[in-house]
């Protein structure tokens, strides 16, 4: 009867199914987590399931031998891609820029652009230093003078350009220009010379080159945004519209990049059909290459990690894991412009950086900061210098340092952008250009670690600049608690302080207490006598 009662009451045969019930639980709990994961990094495992499916890809189709055109149609799915994410850059930049510099105070804005560049130019000197060390080490080409443009097939690659022309057109270009401008040369006839002979000279005239002036761009927007924050009122619509703006752009973003990885699948695979003989040129430029993604390494996985662990004392490579996808996006098209968009996306969803800081600091990241670029450069430089038996100095060497920080800022955030500003480091230290043909060559393999090196480096920056505002933020809440704590006490001092005053000093109290004291000395009185009487 006592075991029937206790079944009724539940405690029988409570110690059975127990254990079943937290297995099916840990069960349910594990699917639940599992599948959290995966619809979290479904993106990531689909942009990296990617890349791998399109080296296996590429591989197959490479031996079957296709036709040029067989090619193009192959590669265009990933072409698709590439338009598609350079359709979005110019409204994501401009919006974006405007947007994030009207909604900063002037005085943060330049705090913040202060600190940003200074990160910037910090970081790519290192980086140089990085490039120009390991080719030092490496010697990758030294031995190698035989090596030549002849022996591999490859077209020469010319440039007459003066290296005062070149600099100069980091400023026409980048900043005053709103498409691609490139200082060309013409030869005229001057006069006569005393022997007969007709005298020419070089003049410099500019002319349009193809493409898009980012840095332009980057400059007007940011102009453009503190212009409207000083409208007040008035440029608060204009404020809204672009915010909006900005928005609906970041929906396409979304969309765009659920065809990432469909894309970057034909990217990797169009570029292994298109390759040449690989091994000659990896056996003959394999230190060269070897120097290069060394230099990526070294300055992406150590140095950049460090500088942020300085500023944050967070872990970097937690930073850094939630942006798979752009860094795959980086490694398959070879741009940072093209990344931009994804870039954006994923450190403000999943890094929790601030908008107005992640779209103010990343388009001029995409387009100033160039890590990666700027160790290859350094590193061909040298390279060209040892494959023809020159002997840097010191000054040849600080040329190469500064020329070539200086120079990155104006490569292009496209594929191969960064083979025209090592001519001018080259110029700069007198050092042939006909040699160029061989970073052309390998520069689509070089070239991947680059934009993956220079995108890192972008958001790095701004998740140490996000660090900085949080705890600009904090302290100025912090300063404005203390003031109000301090305006309280002072107040309730001041309460206590003038009652006391009062009570002692006023003339209407001390008269009242005066006239009290008559009043009741007379009511005295006036009682006395009625007791007389």
């Amino acid at each position: 009867m006592e075991e029937k009662k206790s079944e009724i009451n539940g405690h029988a045969g409570h110690k059975n199914p127990l254990p079943a019930v937290s297995t099916k639980s840990e069960k349910n709990s594990f699917k639940d987590r599992f599948m959290v994961f995966l619809k979290r990094n479904l993106l990531v495992l689909l942009t990296v399931s990617g890349v791998l499916v399109g080296v296996g890809l590429g591989m197959m189709v490479r031996n079957m031998n296709l036709s040029r055109a067989q090619m193009t149609y192959f590669a265009f799915p990933g072409e698709m891609l590439l338009r598609m994410l350079k359709m979005i850059i110019l409204p994501l930049v401009v919006c974006s820029l405007i947007s994030g510099a009207a909604s900063l105070d002037t005085r943060s804005l330049g705090k913040l652009g202060g600190i940003a560049v200074s990160y910037f130019l910090v970081t790519t000197l290192i980086a140089s230093s990085i490039g120009v060390a390991l080719a030092f080490i490496i010697k990758p080409g030294v031995g190698a003078g035989a090596l030549n443009t002849n022996n591999l097939g490859l077209e020469g690659v010319s440039s007459n350009r003066e290296t005062a022309d070149s600099f100069l057109d980091l400023a026409r270009y980048h900043l005053v220009k709103e498409m691609n401008y490139v200082t060309d040369y013409k030869t005229i006839l001057v006069g006569n010379g005393t022997n007969g002979t007709l005298n020419y000279q070089k003049v410099p005239y500019g002319a349009d080159a193809d493409g898009m002036n980012i840095l332009g761009l980057v400059l007007f927007a940011m102009v453009f945004g503190v212009a409207l924050r000083k409208l007040g009122a008035e440029g608060e619509e204009l404020i809204r519209f672009f915010n909006a703006f900005n928005e609906a752009t970041m929906v396409l973003v979304s969309w765009i990049m659920w065809y990432v990885p469909f894309g970057i699948m034909f990217l990797v695979g169009s570029k292994i059909v298109e390759m040449e003989d690989v091994v000659l040129l990896v056996t003959s430029l394999g230190k060269y290459i070897f120097a290069s993604i060394l230099g990526h390494i070294i300055h992406g996985g150590i140095v950049l990690p460090l500088i942020y662990f300085g500023f944050t004392r967070a872990n970097p490579f937690s930073f850094l894991s939630g942006l798979i996808t752009p860094f795959t996006t980086a490694f398959a098209t070879c741009s940072s412009s093209a990344t931009l968009p994804t870039m954006m996306k994923c450190v403000e969803e999943n890094n929790g950086v601030d908008k107005r800081i992640s779209r103010f600091i990343l388009p001029i990241g995409a387009t100033v900061n160039m890590d990666g670029a700027a160790i290859f450069q350094c590193v061909a430089a040298v390279f060209i210098a040892q494959l023809n038996n020159v002997e840097l100095n010191a000054g040849q060497i600080f040329t190469i340092l500064v020329t070539a920080t200086a120079s990155s800022v104006g490569a292009a955030g496209i594929p191969a952008g960064g083979i025209i500003t090592i001519a001018i480091i080259l110029e700069a230290i007198g050092l042939p250009t006909h040699d160029l043909s061989l970073m052309l060559a390998v520069d689509w393999i070089v070239d991947r670690t680059t934009t993956v090196v220079n995108v890192e480096g972008d958001a790095l920056g701004a998740g140490i600049l996000h660090h900085i505002n949080e705890q600009e933020m904090k302290k100025q809440r912090q300063q404005e608690q203390h003031q109000e704590e301090q305006e309280l006490e002072e107040v309730k001092v001041e309460v206590v302080a003038n009652v006391k005053a009062e009570e002692e000093t006023s003339p209407l109290v001390t008269c009242q207490n005066q006239g009290d004291s008559s009043s009741r000395e007379t009511l005295d009185d006036k009682d006395g006598v009625e007791s007389v009487l």
